[in-house]
């Protein structure tokens, strides 16, 4: 007999239950090797079908199968006179509407954290404004003594880690303007007021793959940052560390400078952006 109580819907699943699995029988190897063929297309700049069946160790027939199919939906391209294939725009399409979705803030939030707790000192997401570092997240230690920058804070780009991670990446007309619009304030003792000494300091930023705040806007904390870099390779943002002198020595600074590398492009690849080579 069927019951009067009203049954409550399904609720809709983006996944099937047993989604964890990733054996052969929940993968379909068609759509894998077509992908094999598309993410080594988009590393050449134009390639024969014999040389790219060679360079994955597949069939011409078997890649020539995937190139036809991906030819359909716009994702490749074929140029006749040259008989090379290329990348085509419906990648980009594709790829601009997942850019679209990306928040740097929302990449970069458990990527702090893991950074806060690695570390065991404050983490900070910042960006250029107007020639300044606007800090646009935080994610502070435990400790009791801890730097404090609230998102909305501004800061002078030479006397911050942040500041001087994006200023080493900057093409030199650009950090012209930026250093010709704001002058190189003192702070503190160990502010870098003038140009030569900045630039020694960038060189070594740009050697080392972060920079170091060694309290040159607070007397007293320190700062270590690197540069988080979008799909043309540009600074965007920066990610930094920051705590009291009294924590972070030498020994310690260089440590979370590795860390905070790391992070930084952990955070890029999130947001779609180029491997930078250091």
């Amino acid at each position: 007999m069927p019951s009067d109580t009203p049954t409550e819907p399904r609720r809709a699943r983006g996944r099937p239950r047993d989604w964890h699995d990733k054996t052969g029988q929940n993968t379909i190897k068609s759509l894998d090797r077509a992908f094999d063929v598309l993410e080594r297309l988009s590393e050449l700049s134009g390639v024969t079908l014999s040389e790219l069946a060679n360079d994955l160790k597949q069939s011409p027939a078997t890649v020539y199968r995937v190139l036809i199919t991906l030819e359909g939906r716009g994702v490749v391209e074929f140029d006749p006179s040259a008989q090379l294939w290329h990348v085509g725009a419906g990648a980009f399409l594709i790829g601009s509407r997942f850019l679209r979705r990306t928040s740097l803030v929302e990449r970069a939030r458990p990527i702090l954290r893991d950074l806060m707790e690695s570390t065991g000192e404050t983490a900070n997401l910042g960006i250029e404004k107007d020639g300044m570092v606007l800090f646009l997240s935080q994610v502070e230690t435990h400790s009791s003594i801890r730097a404090f920058f609230p998102p909305g804070t501004m800061s002078p780009m030479h006397s911050s880690g942040i500041g001087k991670a994006l200023l080493a990446q900057l093409p030199v007309d650009r950090l012209d303007k930026i250093i010709a619009a704001q002058p190189l304030d003192r702070f503190t003792e160990r502010t870098l007021t003038s140009r030569r000494k900045l630039d020694s300091d960038l060189a070594d930023t740009l050697r080392r793959g972060y920079s170091i705040d060694n309290e040159e806007r607070n007397t007293g904390m320190k700062c270590v940052a690197a540069a988080v870099h979008d799909v043309h390779g540009e600074p965007v943002a920066g990610l930094s560390v920051s705590g009291p002198s009294s924590r972070m020595g030498d020994d310690i600074l260089h440590r979370f400078g590795r860390h905070v590398g790391a992070a930084a492009q952990e955070l890029s690849t999130a947001i779609g952006g180029a491997p930078v080579k250091t």
